[in-house]
C-alpha cells in the first residue's frame, strides 16, 4: 500500500508538522516504524492478510454459516451435571457435560486447559463466572464448524440479558506501553493473577477457534465491567479464529497492549464498544463483523464500532496502538435508535491505525479522528486509511481537534478520499451486502452487483 498526501496536506507537513524521521520505506514504498513489532528488517510483514478482491467481512462465501447463533436467548442447552472453579490443573473436557463457570476460575503458569469441540459451557451470574488465562497459562479451545465450543448464560430461556456471566479473559507476556510495562487487567482481577505484559512478541497464550460467547460482559464494579473477550498483552504465537460475541454487557473484544493476530471475528448485539484498542495493541486483523442491536447501548458513555487509544494519560507513549486491519464491516443500527449509538470508528489519544477494505455503514457518524496525535500520524504515513466504504445518518467525517495536520473536516475528506475511500448514501449502503440489518436470520454476503466487490488493495 502505498501513502498519498494531496497538496493541502503536503502543505502543513512542509509548514511544521513533525515527520518521524527514524521511519524508513519498506519495499512497496510504506512508510514503517522499525521499532513496530510487526515490522522486520524494515519490512511490513503482510503475509498474514489473505489477497482478496472484495472489501468488508464477508464475499459471496458466508464464512458465518452453521457455527454462529443469532438467537441464542431462545436456544436450549443443557443442563450443568459438573462446575468448574477456582484454580485449575492440567486436564481435558469431556464434551458431553455441561460445565458450570463459577466465580473466577484460573488457567495458571504452566498450565494447559484443553476444551473439546462440542463442549458447553454455562457462566453463573452470582458469582461472576468468568475463565482466566494467566500469564504462562493455555487454553486449548478448539471447536468446529459443525461444533463449535460454546461459553453462554447460566439463566433459562426466556430470561438471558446481557452481562449474565463474565467473559473469558487471556493474559499473556507481549509488549504494551503500561509505564513499567506490567499492569493489572481490568475486570476485577487482583495480582498476581491479574498482571499482563512482558518482551515476549511472540507469546503463546494457546489457541482459541470456533467458539461462541453469549450474555458476557457482567459489571464487576461501576466502569469496571468484564468484556466479551479481553486481550491482556497476548503475544503472536496465539491462534484466535472463528468466534462470535453476542449480547456481551460491555465490549465484545478488547485488547489492551499485545501482538496477537486474529480473523474471523463476529459481534452481534453487544451494548458497548465492538472492537477497543488500548495500550500498544499492534496485532494484524482480517473478516472482522460487527452488528448493532438498536435498543442496546452503553448508558454510562457511548456504543461505537471501533473505539481506539493510545493511552489515556500519554498519547505519544511507545509502543503506540497500531491495529492493522483489513476486511472489517460494521454495521451500525440506523435512524430512530438509542442515542448512545454514535461512532463507526473513533480514533483518539494518539492511536495509530492501517485501516483497510472495510465496510462501515448505518451508524449516525462515520469516522471521528479526535486529536493532534492521531491526525499527525495520517500525515506523516505511520497511519493509513485506505479504499473503505462509509455511510453515516449524520456527520460521516469529524476532524475533532486533530489540528494542525486536519483543521477541519473537509481537509480530513479530502485525505480520506485521496486514499481511496468513498462516501455512499444510504440507498447505495442497503445495496451493499444481502440482508444486514435483521436481527435473527442476518446474511452478511455482497448482494448482487455490489459496489464492494471489488476495490480492495493489499
Amino acid at each position: 500500500m502505498k501513502t498519498k498526501l494531496n497538496l493541502s496536506l503536503l502543505a502543513l507537513l512542509i509548514a511544521g508538522t513533525s515527520v518521524l524521521t527514524s521511519c524508513s520505506k519498506d519495499d512497496d514504498n510504506n512508510t514503517v516504524d522499525p521499532t513496530d513489532p510487526t515490522v522486520s528488517n524494515g519490512t511490513l510483514d503482510d503475509s498474514f492478510f489473505d489477497k482478496i478482491a472484495y472489501r468488508g467481512a464477508v464475499g459471496t462465501a458466508d464464512w458465518t454459516a452453521n457455527w454462529t447463533n443469532y438467537t441464542p436467548k431462545t436456544t436450549v442447552y443443557g443442563a450443568t451435571t459438573e462446575t468448574l472453579s477456582g484454580t485449575l490443573a492440567t486436564r481435558t473436557l469431556d464434551a458431553t457435560k455441561v460445565y458450570l463457570l463459577s466465580g473466577f476460575v484460573y488457567i495458571p503458569d504452566g498450565v494447559t486447559l484443553t476444551i473439546p469441540a462440542g463442549t458447553v459451557i454455562r457462566g453463573d451470574q452470582a458469582s461472576k463466572g468468568t475463565l482466566v488465562v494467566t500469564r504462562g497459562g493455555k487454553l486449548m479451545a478448539e471447536g468446529t464448524s459443525t461444533k463449535p465450543i460454546v461459553f453462554t448464560s447460566n439463566k433459562a430461556v426466556g430470561s438471558r440479558a446481557p452481562g449474565d456471566w463474565g467473559g473469558i479473559i487471556v493474559l499473556g507476556k507481549s509488549t504494551n506501553n503500561i509505564p513499567g510495562g506490567t499492569g493489572l487487567i481490568e475486570g476485577g482481577l487482583t495480582l498476581p493473577e491479574g498482571n499482563h505484559g512482558g518482551t515476549d512478541v511472540a507469546d503463546n497464550s494457546g489457541t482459541l477457534k470456533y467458539i461462541r460467547v453469549e450474555f458476557p460482559g457482567i459489571a464487576f464494579q461501576p466502569n469496571n465491567e468484564i468484556n466479551g473477550i479481553t486481550f491482556g498483552s497476548v503475544g503472536s504465537g496465539t491462534t484466535v479464529d472463528y468466534i462470535q460475541v453476542a449480547y456481551s454487557g460491555d465490549d465484545a473484544y478488547e485488547w489492551f497492549g499485545g501482538t496477537v493476530n486474529a480473523k474471523h471475528l463476529v459481534s452481534t448485539a453487544n451494548v458497548d464498544d465492538i472492537f477497543d484498542f488500548d495500550n500498544g495493541f499492534s496485532g494484524k486483523l482480517q473478516y472482522l463483523l460487527g452488528q448493532r442491536d438498536p435498543s442496546l447501548a452503553d448508558q454510562a458513555g457511548q456504543s461505537n464500532g471501533i473505539e481506539a487509544d493510545n493511552s489515556a494519560t500519554d498519547f505519544t507513549i511507545a509502543p503506540r496502538t497500531r491495529p492493522i486491519i483489513s476486511n472489517m464491516t460494521i454495521i451500525g443500527p440506523g435512524t430512530g435508535a438509542d442515542v448512545k449509538h454514535e461512532y463507526a470508528n473513533l480514533w483518539r489519544r494518539g492511536s495509530k491505525m492501517v485501516l483497510a477494505n472495510s465496510i462501515f455503514i448505518n451508524s449516525t457518524f462515520g469516522i471521528d479522528i479526535r486529536d493532534k496525535e492521531t491526525g499527525d500520524a495520517l500525515t506523516d504515513g505511520t497511519s493509513l486509511i485506505k479504499n473503505n466504504i462509509y455511510q453515516a445518518g449524520s456527520k460521516p467525517v469529524i476532524a475533532d481537534g486533530a489540528t494542525p495536520s486536519f483543521a477541519s473536516n473537509d481537509l480530513l475528506q479530502t485525505y480520506l478520499t485521496t486514499n481511496g475511500n468513498t462516501f455512499i448514501d444510504k440507498t447505495a449502503a442497503d445495496a451493499l451486502l444481502t440482508s444486514p440489518y435483521s436481527l435473527t436470520a442476518p446474511v452478511f454476503t455482497l448482494g448482487v452487483g455490489s459496489a464492494a466487490a471489488t476495490g480492495a488493495s493489499f
